[in-house]
């Protein structure tokens, strides 16, 4: 239903669905669309939310040791829950069917839902008369609320809400999104900084102090 508030046709939707299989970077794109963004800032921002993913790939490589002709289409499914799965699993054996049935399961019912949605859109007409720009956004925070578990986490999510709200109004639609991931490397390097100074407080503090006594001589 989001995806057809901002413009998409049904096919398109559901080409969406089946071609970029990871939610954050389909109500990204979609959202940015819906902002009128550039198609192309648009789909720079959900790449961008869609890099983890690779990283989820390397380590399901190792643990998958899957042939190379099958490679490309397990990596269609290479999302958070298919990696939670097989990351739980205690033999190869176990690890391949975790992935597969998971994998599986959820790109079937997530088209088929999306399918749905779409149609639904269609048949209730004005989607910005229902609310329906709100649930993309929505559904995101939703995910992405109860991942932020440290400080440093919590400081990237909100000096990223600080920089995308702020240049919502001067910049185009889209490119806030892609200015706030710098709020990553930017806490990051703080963190660092900050770890750094510590622990040559630390090791200072745990240094005697040398005292330059000089012995009186004997007269």
């Amino acid at each position: 239903m989001t995806s057809a508030g901002s413009g998409l046709t049904l096919m398109q939707t559901c080409a969406l669905s089946l071609l970029v299989f990871t939610g954050a970077s389909q109500f990204a794109l979609v959202g940015a669309l819906a902002a009128g963004g550039n198609p192309l800032t648009a789909a720079a921002g959900a790449f961008f939310l869609g890099v983890r993913n690779a990283f989820y790939g390397l380590r399901l490589s190792q643990l998958l040791a899957l042939p190379r002709a099958v490679r490309p289409f397990a990596a269609q499914w290479v999302i958070d829950e298919t990696t939670a799965v097989a990351l739980a699993q205690p033999t190869r054996r176990s690890t391949r069917i975790g992935f597969a049935v998971t994998g599986l399961s959820l790109y079937v019912l997530w088209n088929l839902t999306t399918f749905l949605g779409a149609l639904g859109a269609d048949a209730i007409g004005d989607t910005d008369a229902w609310g329906l720009d709100a649930a993309g956004p929505a559904v995101f925070l939703a995910l992405l609320a109860p991942m932020l578990k440290t400080g440093t986490e919590r400081a990237v999510a909100g000096l990223a809400v600080l920089l995308g709200l702020g240049l919502l109004p001067v910049l185009p639609a889209g490119v806030p999104v892609l200015v706030a991931a710098l709020a990553a490397p930017a806490v990051l390097f703080l963190e660092g900084r900050r770890r750094g100074t510590a622990r040559n407080d630390a090791h200072n503090s745990d240094v005697p102090a040398h005292h330059n006594d000089v012995p009186e001589e004997d007269s």
